[in-house]
């Protein structure tokens, strides 16, 4: 198992610092369906579970949610769903409370990414996390203090 990744001049390794994960990461280790992301995505949250390197927000718990039970080809049931979120309250876990709310609306006019971005983006910055991993920015920006890494490109 690959305990690095790339990033344009950095190497990522997955066994050290803070990494922020979006919501498809977890997702797609939920979702045999989603292939070569599916193996990905389990290779990396094995290393974060192990070395205990994750970081999340109540914002992605909620959306893992309504993706396992609802969006995904296979849904699973909510009681399955609510028992791998429990299991993700062992990780750090970032609450959106209203000074982060603000905050993700300040990086949304800055930076024009869509609200429900801007406020992955701040959990990420507000939890100090080096790296976010998401398909959902441009890999290999960094803003401010957040490297962004699409841990899915070849």
């Amino acid at each position: 198992m690959a305990q690095r990744g790339r990033f344009p001049g950095k190497e990522i390794n997955y066994t050290r610092g803070k990494f922020f994960i979006d919501t498809n990461l977890l997702v797609y280790a939920y979702d045999s369906s989603a292939g070569n992301k599916w193996r990905t995505s389990l290779e990396i949250l094995s290393l974060l579970w192990t070395h205990r390197t994750g970081v999340l927000s109540t914002q992605v718990l909620q959306e893992l949610f309504v993706s396992l039970t609802q969006k995904v080809k296979n849904p699973i049931p909510s009681k399955t769903a609510k028992e791998i979120i429990s299991d993700f309250l062992h990780w750090p876990l970032i609450v959106n409370d209203g000074k982060n709310i603000l905050n993700a609306i300040d990086i949304q006019i800055k930076y024009h990414f869509s609200f429900w971005d801007s406020l992955i983006l701040q959990a990420a910055l507000v939890s100090k996390c080096e790296f976010l991993l998401s398909e959902d920015f441009q890999d290999g920006q960094v803003i401010e203090s957040v490297s962004i890494a699409n841990p899915f490109l070849e």
